[in-house]
């Protein structure tokens, strides 16, 4: 059973706030850190429900391939690669992000 969504939420904000500027880490990654293994769907329900002009680095997290999981509005995910870039987070010809050149490692 998992725990309310408030405390699942904020033990998932917790972890994503410590990923540093210019480093991302996967969705599945964020939730095994905030011990929620297999919970990496609750991580995009929660970094969705983040309000606008949040301080939380929502972008800092990518999926699994390195890519931007896209969403059904347009312009988060625009955004999302823009502020990954500002960053030095650099993008491949297929817009995938090397993990193991840009990963963050707790």
């Amino acid at each position: 059973m998992s725990p309310p969504r408030s405390d699942l939420y904020a033990r998932f904000y917790r972890v994503v706030r410590r990923i540093p500027a210019g480093r991302v880490a996967t969705y599945g990654q964020v939730a095994r850190l905030a011990g929620l293994p297999r919970h990496a769907r609750h991580v995009g329900y929660a970094l969705h429900a983040l309000p606008p002009g949040t301080d939380i680095p929502w972008h800092r997290v990518i999926n699994a391939r390195g890519g931007i999981s896209l969403r059904r509005e347009s312009g988060p995910d625009q955004t999302q690669r823009l502020r990954l870039e500002r960053e030095g987070v650099a993008f491949n010809a297929a817009g995938i992000v090397e993990l193991s050149i840009y990963g963050w490692t707790p």
